[in-house]
Parts: C-alpha cells; structure tokens; sequence
C-alpha cells in the first residue's frame, strides 16, 4: 500500500472488508482467553503486529519518518491506543464480552461523529441525524435495554465506553498525524508506542509459559489477531481515515456486531438471536444513511 490516491470505491471496500475481519476477531478472541491473560494476550499481538509492520514497510521500501509536525499526534494516538486496550480489558475482566462488543462497537461511530461536529460547531445534516439515531436504536436493540435497562451502568460496560470514548478521540489524532508521513510508517510507530505503554502491565512469567505452547490452535488464531487483523484490516482502517476523515471511517464500525454474531455462530456455535439480527440491520442501515450525504454532496458538485 502506498499513500498515492485511492478511489472511493477501493477504500469502501476495504473498510467494509476490515470490519468483517474486526467481527471475525471476536470468536477468535474468544479462543485466545483460553490460553493466556488478555493483558499479555495484547502484548503478545503487538511484538508479533510491530514486527509484521517493519518488514512490510522494509519490503515495500516505505520510509519510517514522520515529519515533525506529526510526532506530537503519534504520541498522543499510541498511549490512546495502549488507553482503549487497558479500558477493553478491565471491562472484559468486570462485565460482559458481549455486552463490551456492542457497546464498543457502537459508540465508537456515534461517538466519533459527535466530536467531529462539536470541533467543525456545526449541526448533524438531515441524513446524519437519522443515521446516528439508527445507530443509537441499534445499540440499544442489541443489549436488550428494555429488559435491562441497568446494563449501562454495570462496572464493566463503564469501562466499555471509556473504551469506545479512547477509540474516537484516537482516531482524530490518527487522521491528523498519519498526513505527515506514509501511513503504514505511521501506524508502525503507532503501535510500538501502544507496545512500550503495555509492557509494564506484563505478566513475565506467563510469557515464558505461552513460549512452550504447542498447540496449534493457539499460535493460528495469535498470528490471525495480529497480522491479519491489527497489522492488515486496523492499518486499512487507519489509512482510511486519513482519506475518508474519522467521522465517516468509524461510522463503518457499526458493522462489526453482525460480523462478530455470524462468524461466532459460524465457528462457535453461539446462537444469533432474534434481537441481534435485527440491531445489525440497523447498524448496516445506519451506516448506509451516514455516509449517503457524502455520496449525495458529491454528485450534485
């Protein structure tokens, strides 16, 4: 990949690809808890995830350098990332896995959008308002709030939208660091700054003990989590950004839910509920809608 320009029509594509891969990550995920912390489990996808990234970019003769105009933003978007990953974890150790990837998922794109439009002081058009409003409905038809309407305060989906609240804020500063530099360049420093913020947290002796693992279920779905997912479709997603802007790249994040739900059905055996298929169509209708003005806007100039 490189930074010359991208059609509309390629990036769309690979964004939607991505979220797949993002919702494919959830079983996988899943898979993963079984075999170690997940604090040492993001470590272990972030050497693996920066390692992958260094010998793309080396390659594909990608340049490392980020101007200095963009180092202030890099900082600021690698302890972000290390933030969401603390705030996800602590959720998944208090709360509930699925209730965390909805909300997650969710907020992230309403959540994005709203600080888009408070720093441009401009109100939501027609078609965000009613797309965001979707967005909202989606979230709330997938946890079921009207048979637990306490499930937004338990302690671990407060840490969920702490989560969702880092990732939004990240992306604005990915947007705007990842233009003084190649994009996989930046994301490589990205994630060795995530990398280095973790370590401490670390349980050493565990890493030591995951070395010996044999099994290959383990080492399939680490290598799947961290070069397939973070180094490929959390790289595109980035790229994205800084070609689509943060609001209309993360409003494709409400299309992971659906994905998580059918790959878990797929290769789990969890069951898809009625509720869930419905707040995925919502999500998918409200990232149509989003991202309709855009297209609308265009065509009229």
């Amino acid at each position: 990949m490189t930074d010359r320009k991208v059609s509309q029509n390629v990036l769309v594509s690979g964004i939607v690809f991505s979220m797949f891969l993002w919702g494919l990550s959830w079983p996988s995920g899943k898979v993963l808890t079984g075999y170690c912390t997940v604090i040492n489990f993001s470590v272990y996808r972030y050497i693996l995830v920066v390692l992958t990234m260094v010998v793309l970019l080396l390659s594909l003769r990608i340049s490392f350098r980020i101007r200095n105009k963009g180092i202030p933003a890099l900082l600021i978007s690698g302890v972000l990332l290390a933030a969401y990953s603390f705030f996800f974890f602590k959720g998944l150790k208090t709360g509930s896995a699925g209730a965390g990837g909805v909300l997650v998922t969710i907020m992230n794109p309403i959540m994005a959008y709203t600080i888009g439009l408070l720093l441009s002081k401009r109100l939501p058009s027609r078609n965000e308002s009613i797309g965001l409003a979707l967005g909202i409905t989606a979230g709330c038809v997938l946890l079921k709030l009207w048979d637990n309407t306490a499930a937004l305060l338990d302690s671990g989906n407060l840490y969920f939208l702490l989560a969702a609240f880092t990732w939004a804020v990240m992306s604005k500063f990915t947007a705007k660091g990842a233009q003084h530099g190649s994009s996989i360049g930046f994301s490589t420093w990205q994630y060795l700054i995530t990398l280095l913020c973790l370590l401490p947290f670390t349980d050493f002796q565990e890493m030591n003990a995951a070395m010996s693992i044999k099994d290959k279920v383990f080492w399939l779905n680490l290598v799947f989590s961290s070069v397939i997912v973070t180094a490929g479709a959390t790289t595109v997603y980035f790229y994205t950004t800084t070609r689509l802007g943060a609001e209309k790249a993360s409003s494709f994040i409400f299309l992971v839910p659906l994905c998580a739900a059918i790959s878990s059905w797929l290769l789990l055996g969890e069951h898809i509920m009625l509720h869930t298929m419905v707040g995925g169509v919502l999500g998918i209708a409200a990232v149509y809608i989003i991202n309709k003005r855009k297209a609308t806007t265009r065509t009229g100039s």
